[in-house]
């Protein structure tokens, strides 16, 4: 069932409750005062008559002419006089005595006073009273014909007009549904619009800041992530071809040379060499971009246990020198951190030591004496990496992209690399909720700060 549907029918639902219960307590109220207002009216012609009875000298015989001739015109009241002692002393129409009344119910009216009740739809009224020195009992009964009639006419008055209402509210709540609808309706148009070529299409938003538009807002700055991320993509996917394509041209070109003409043993081996370095780029490449992968993960996925960060950074700088044993490093903890707590943080062991070696190669490959500095210190509950070099450092320009997939500074492009270390090293550290911040000045050094929570 459409949404426009729903909130129509629940619309009119809702003003038909509200109807019916009005129209309950009216008639309901209506009914209830036609019955006092009627036992009033009984009650003054019970007096009246008894009055003219008891205390004048009209004839029983002209109070029943009376009584007589009003009947045959409209439904006159009914009297009875009786004594205590259930003795009959005037009645109008005692052939009928429609009350029937009994030595039961007059003494309930002598003990009461006054006693309302009905029979089908007639009412009837017991009075006590006092003529002279003597206790009378009255009864009166009649049929309020006209009242009856007005309540049913205004039954038929509130049954029309309810259903009259229901129909003109359940339009208008179709027509104002629609009207609340309308910007979702323009909103769906313009999504089915979007599509893979056109992300930089956006949903028009009105100025209102209401639900809708802040809907709007949330699905355009979705939008803006979605054509962000498409974007990289792109361009990830336009670096890795270029970067494989480089070192397996290489390789291709040197054996094809090889296989040209006949040489040497010696220069068999250089083209073997040559084509062994193409194919370790390929393999360091291809382990960055399967590392960046795994940074890219979704954090559920990853397995995060405690981890010892001086361990890790160890590990790292033996690595490191096992392939590069040229490369050095001076390790420093601060001499406040007294226990392994200082020092350990919920992480992923692995990826983190990536990241830690990545800065850690490039504190050395970009330093003339390919040494690192690495500290550690704990603050506030927060663990403090500082990986420091005295190389050829970055410019201000460069520093705004280190971050970015395949970029390579200026002074960096003519070593080797291929400018994923610091991209998924960013990650890693963001997969941590960790930050890392850099400062850097040309030909002085470069002197990057990862933030860890400790446990």
């Amino acid at each position: 069932m459409r949404i426009k549907t729903r909130l129509t029918l629940w619309f009119t639902l809702l003003v038909a409750s509200i109807l019916l219960i009005f129209a309950v307590v009216v008639y309901w109220s209506s009914s209830k005062n036609r019955e006092v207002e009627f036992y009033e009216e009984l009650e003054k012609e019970a007096i009246t008559k008894a009055k003219l009875y008891l205390e004048t000298e009209i004839k029983s015989s002209t109070l029943h002419k009376i009584y007589k001739y009003n009947n045959e015109v409209i439904n006159e009241v009914q009297v009875a006089v009786y004594d205590l002692d259930f003795n009959l002393l005037y009645h109008d129409a005692e052939e009928v005595d429609s009350v029937k009344e009994t030595q039961e119910m007059i003494d309930k009216i002598a003990s009461k006073g006054k006693v309302h009740l009905f029979q089908d739809e007639w009412q009837v009224i017991g009075i006590r009273y006092t003529s002279g020195d003597k206790d009378y009992i009255i009864t009166a009964i009649a049929l309020d014909q006209y009242g009856y009639t007005k309540l049913h006419n205004l039954f038929l008055t509130i049954l029309f007009l309810s259903i009259i209402s229901l129909i003109v509210i359940y339009f208008v709540g179709g027509f104002f549904a629609e009207r609340v609808l309308r910007p979702l309706k323009l909103m769906n148009e313009e999504i089915n619009n979007i599509t893979a070529t056109n992300l930089d299409l956006r949903i028009t938003r009105e100025g209102d800041q209401d639900e809708l538009s802040r809907l709007g807002n949330t699905f355009n700055t979705m939008l803006d992530r979605l054509e962000q991320s498409f974007d990289s993509q792109k361009q990830f996917v336009s670096n890795i071809s270029h970067e494989l394509r480089t070192p397996l041209a290489a390789v291709i070109a040197e054996l094809e040379l090889s296989l040209a003409k006949e040489q040497d043993n010696a220069s068999y081996i250089k083209t073997i060499e040559n084509a062994l370095s193409d194919a370790k780029k390929l393999v360091r490449l291809s382990n960055s971009l399967l590392d960046f992968a795994k940074a890219s993960y979704d954090p559920t996925e990853i397995v995060f246990k405690p981890t010892r960060v001086d361990e890790v950074i160890l590990d790292a700088c033996q690595k490191i020198q096992r392939s590069n044993a040229g490369y050095t490093f001076s390790f420093i903890i601060d001499e406040e951190i007294d226990s392994e707590e200082l020092v350990t943080t919920y992480a992923n062991p692995y990826l983190l030591e990536v990241a830690i070696i990545n800065l850690l190669e490039n504190a050395c490959k970009y330093s003339d004496n390919h040494h690192g500095k690495v500290s550690v210190s704990n603050l506030n509950k927060a663990i403090i990496i500082k990986i420091a070099d005295q190389g050829l450092g970055m410019s201000p320009e460069d520093i705004e992209s280190i971050y970015k997939p395949f970029f390579r500074g200026e002074n960096g492009k003519y070593r080797e690399g291929n400018g994923i270390g610091l991209s998924l090293t960013k990650k890693v550290i963001d997969l941590h909720k960790g930050t890392i911040t850099v400062i850097s000045e040309v030909n002085k050094g470069t002197e990057f700060t990862i933030t860890l929570n400790s446990n």
